[in-house]
């Protein structure tokens, strides 16, 4: 799953920057500087996708890298917990089905679905290998 999504950025007349993701239309933030406004993009789009989770909503895909374009990237547990999430969708699995599985209490999963929980990485990796999934985290140069 690839949670890099690229941020649009808009001057304002007061000099400020406003920012939007245009495959997250719900993450909206600003910042008096255009350095500002990308570090709470971070935070509006982590709540944003977090929200979808609460709605029970499939994660929004990014769009493709543009050159010259910011782009926020996401940690790699955020990540995982939002793969998590979108693999239990996707195979129609429930937290207490997936908990039965592993040998834990449905709150144990919420948990691990829950953004602002500061969760084990291997929790969740064991939790996508009883769905047929493997945890790959990669390394890229910083931009």
């Amino acid at each position: 799953m690839k949670t890099a999504y690229p941020v649009n950025l808009k001057k304002q007349k007061d000099g400020g920057y406003l920012v939007s993701f245009p495959n997250v239309p719900e993450a909206l933030t600003d910042g008096d500087s255009r350095d500002e406004a990308l570090r709470a993009a971070a935070d509006c789009l982590i709540a944003a996708l977090g929200g979808y989770v609460n709605d029970k909503r499939d994660i929004a895909k990014p769009s493709k890298f543009v050159k010259g374009r910011p782009m926020i990237h996401l940690s790699a547990l955020t990540t995982a917990k939002l793969a998590l999430y979108q693999t239990m969708r996707e195979s129609g699995i429930t937290r207490v089905a997936l908990g039965k599985r592993l040998g834990v209490s449905e709150g144990a999963i919420r948990r691990l679905l829950d953004i602002d929980h500061r969760s084990h990485i291997g929790q969740i990796d064991a939790a996508l290998a009883v769905l047929g999934k493997r945890l790959v985290v990669e390394t890229q140069n910083a931009a």
